[in-house]
């Protein structure tokens, strides 16, 4: 608790008392969007369903003091009800843990038949002068290439599966950069997490023959080495991305079970504004997945991206008119003998107000048992 307040206090203090130092106040900036979510799990259409709502509000604060100094505030506040909140306190438990070196997630109410949650995911002061950016507080490192899987994203994974969450994970990090060129980039980032584990690393990007490459290097979760490498760019009329990382125990780096993730992705777009897109992964040693659990609870590593040795996504989106839009995509996991099915509409009520249906069906084997789930979502969302 103290170190909550120390962190907070001191981010208010430092952007506050550098406003105030100013011959003119800093200029201020907020949005952010109110949403409700009515989703539905089941098994089967004869089995019992599973009903829950979820209103969330976002709003994200940004000041910028002057040319040098900014700092921004993000908060999430989220009503959950349904039968998932009347099961028992584990769910709102688990919504209220916090995975950062600073608790920054409450439930300020917590019910039988209800739960509010606010979380703060972004806090940071950012310091920038000349080639050089420095960056301290609860941010995103986003170190990724690709669009499902990304083996370069050590600071904070996120699950392809939780497409509510836009913003993505954020680390209690301090992140310097430095630019030797306009094409290039020099990195180093030092995280901490809720039980003082250390991730530190470090990452050089350039572009060569119209290809931004990058190398990184480092230390996770005080367990692990890892290196990676990562690149972006296209053949002819088609993006190519890639990534791949080698996690290596520390303290046995003889041992044979390091694991490796590798990734490529292709995606085009058509004169039609249709986009198709594929990426293939493969992990060496994938970790064992008991549940689907884990892919929604937003406390994902990147060791965790894998539960299958290969995995093959496809999609393809069509604007059926400027207001409508009609996705669907599949992931194939044959080492699982299953798949993913995620076909999706979104549909542009008016200006700033947006109407989407999400279905998601898994059918798996994990754990040597058959898993078939279904999920459906109906979402209405006001940005401003």
């Amino acid at each position: 608790m103290i170190r909550n307040l120390i962190f907070i206090l001191s981010f208010f203090l430092i952007t506050t008392g550098t406003a105030l130092s100013q011959d003119k106040p800093g200029f201020l900036t907020l949005n952010g969007y109110l949403s409700t979510m009515q989703s539905v799990m089941f098994d089967s259409l004869s089995g019992p369903f599973v009903n829950e709502n979820l209103i969330h509000n976002r709003l994200n604060l940004k000041g910028f003091v002057n040319d040098n100094i900014t700092f921004a505030a993000e908060f999430r506040n989220r009503l959950f009800t349904g039968d998932m909140v009347r099961s028992g306190r584990s769910y709102s438990e688990m919504t209220g843990s916090d995975q950062g070196w600073v608790d920054l997630s409450w439930n300020i109410l917590n019910e039988q038949s209800f739960f509010l949650n606010t979380t703060i995911d972004r806090l940071w002061v950012d310091f920038n002068y000349g080639k050089f950016q420095a960056r301290i507080g609860r941010q995103r490192i986003n170190w990724g290439q690709t669009f499902v899987w990304n083996p370069n994203d050590i600071f904070n994974a996120y699950s392809f599966f939780d497409f509510d969450y836009v913003e993505r994970p954020g680390s209690d990090a301090i992140r310097l950069q430095y630019y030797p060129g306009f094409s290039s980039a020099i990195e180093i980032a030092v995280k901490a997490d809720y039980e003082n584990d250390i991730t530190a690393a470090a990452l050089y990007r350039f572009n060569k023959m119209g290809y931004d490459i990058q190398f990184l290097a480092g230390y996770v979760n005080n367990e692990d080495l890892v290196a990676g490498a990562g690149w972006s760019g296209a053949l002819g009329s088609v993006s190519f991305r890639g990534e791949a990382s080698w996690f290596q125990p520390a303290n046995n780096f003889s041992d044979t079970t390091g694991m490796g993730l590798f990734t490529v992705r292709f995606d085009k777009v058509f004169k039609n504004n249709s986009m198709a897109q594929i990426q293939v992964m493969y992990c060496n040693n994938p970790p064992d997945m008991s549940d689907l659990t884990s892919l929604y609870s937003g406390n994902m590593s990147t060791k965790d991206l894998a539960f299958s040795r290969f995995s093959a996504f496809g999609q393809f989106s069509y604007p059926v008119t400027p207001l409508l839009n009609v996705s669907v995509s599949a992931i194939w996991f044959p080492d699982l003998n299953g798949y993913f099915a995620g076909p999706s509409i979104d549909y542009s009520l008016a200006e700033n107000i947006d109407f989407s249906l999400f279905w998601q069906h898994f059918d798996i084997r994990m754990s040597g048992n058959r898993t078939r789930n279904n999920m459906g979502f109906l979402r209405l969302k006001y940005s401003f």
